[in-house]
């Protein structure tokens, strides 16, 4: 486990390299970034000009200005062993000494098939087939797409606050805010249902019967969710939820498509959290820490619903260029061992629950609405709305802390650091967090 420092703020942030650096960025990155960001501004009052990172090790962050920072976002949940893991470094250096990239699917590479043993071997039922990727989305992509040559049907069942990124086919069932898919609707599947999200089991029979209406239309190929809401806010559903979904796709012949970009490898207390759930999804979507900072993701399905793959002589495939990258596959390869050698899901659960009740005593009374979440997945719900949790991150910028919000109205400061973090780190956030929420 790295030891990692607490911050060290010698510049206000962003000081004038990161300013310099940022601008000449904002002059030729695509101009939605920039708009964000002034329109984030606008809203909070506060300067909302980016840092730049320069270096990082373990859970901190060097910027341009020689600022240190605690990382309580970790390349939004995907830096599960902090950046630059030794152990990963090592696999990466010693794998593009040999080969830096292959044929896609034509003719792979030993750590290819080394990363889709392991990952089938995951899968909690024998046979399970593995399609790689770059990301998250191309995961879910490709698990919508396995649901449709499964069952032959175009619907899906998604859910409000959900997130399963930005491609086309993802797109169409992102429920987080409806401003993503609406530029591009006429060209995204129209047959998407969306159901609430159940925050508790008083809101689990609304959701059940809207996805039961869904179903019962019959052309419903698969119910995508993921286990816990990751970017919707950290929202823990009710334990009945997902056995709920299980049983009604069964019923109707549909696909569980669960989507554990953000929640599995650890991020939430267990190596699968629909597993840990007591289900057996058909499909499982991986990315974000499986690579630990390196892009690659996998589709995860059962060989029967893997089969329908076959069944068209390869014609129909699903690949890309660096999919089933060498490199990225050695990178997860090398995570997997990390995480399992650490046992780190175990103590991401124990850490998790420890923090969360540290933070429900330090800010009692101090206008946060409710803070939820499972492992070192937490959400802190600031009361206000948007415009002060935006206010917040960068008061705790400029003490040393990387936060990120998230949730369906953007009030929930989301926070995902490295699963091999310190405690005392954790518990130094709890006061940094009582400060930024003073008033001003």
């Amino acid at each position: 486990m790295m030891v990692a420092a607490p911050p060290d703020v010698r510049v206000p942030p962003p000081g004038p390299r990161s300013r310099e650096l940022a601008a000449r960025l904002a002059a030729v990155e695509c101009p939605s970034l920039d708009a964000r960001r002034a329109a984030r501004q606008r809203a909070s009052g506060e300067d909302h000009v980016p840092i730049v990172y320069a270096t990082a090790r373990g859970c901190n962050v060097t910027d341009v200005d020689g600022n240190r920072y605690v990382d309580l976002a970790a390349g939004f949940g995907a830096l599960a062993l902090g950046h630059r893991p030794d152990v990963v470094d090592r696999a990466v250096a010693e794998q593009q000494s040999r080969l830096g990239l292959a044929l896609g699917e034509l003719y792979a590479s030993e750590a290819k098939l080394d990363l889709c043993e392991r990952l089938s071997a995951l899968f909690p039922e024998p046979g399970a087939r593995v399609m790689l990727g770059s990301s998250g989305a191309d995961a879910v992509s490709a698990g919508l797409k396995t649901a449709m040559l499964a069952t032959g049907r175009p619907g899906v069942v998604a859910f409000e606050g959900s997130y399963h990124g930005l491609s086309h086919g993802p797109l169409a069932a992102c429920g987080l805010d409806a401003r993503f898919r609406q530029p591009f609707a006429a060209q995204l599947n129209a047959h998407v249902t969306f159901a609430p999200y159940p925050k508790n089991e008083g809101a689990l029979d609304a959701a059940m019967t809207v996805v039961r209406d869904a179903l019962a239309t019959g052309d419903v190929g698969a119910i995508l969710v993921e286990p816990v809401l990751g970017r919707g806010g950290c929202v823990v559903p009710p334990p009945a939820f997902l056995p709920a979904l299980r049983a009604e796709c069964d019923r109707a012949g549909s696909l569980l498509v669960a989507d554990e970009v953000w929640t599995a490898l650890g991020r939430s207390g267990s190596w699968l959290a629909s597993v840990d759930a007591g289900v057996v999804p058909d499909v499982i979507c991986l990315g974000k820490a499986l690579g630990a900072g390196y892009a690659v993701s996998a589709c995860v399905g059962s060989e029967q619903a893997m089969a329908s793959w076959r069944v068209h002589g390869g014609s129909t495939i699903h690949t890309a260029t660096h999919a089933g990258n060498p490199i990225g596959c050695a990178a997860a390869v090398a995570t997997l061992e990390a995480i399992g050698r650490a046992d780190l899901p175990s103590r991401a659960r124990r850490l998790g629950a420890w923090w969360m009740n540290r933070l429900r005593d330090r800010l009692a009374e101090r206008h946060v609405a409710e803070i939820t979440g499972r492992g070192l997945m937490v959400g802190v719900s600031i009361e206000g709305g948007s415009a002060r949790a935006l206010a917040v991150t960068r008061r705790l910028l400029m003490r040393g802390w990387i936060v990120v919000i998230g949730g369906t109205q953007g009030d929930v400061l989301t926070l995902t650091p490295s699963l091999a973090i310190e405690q005392t780190l954790l518990d130094a956030f709890a006061d940094a967090l009582v400060e930024a929420l003073a008033p001003r």
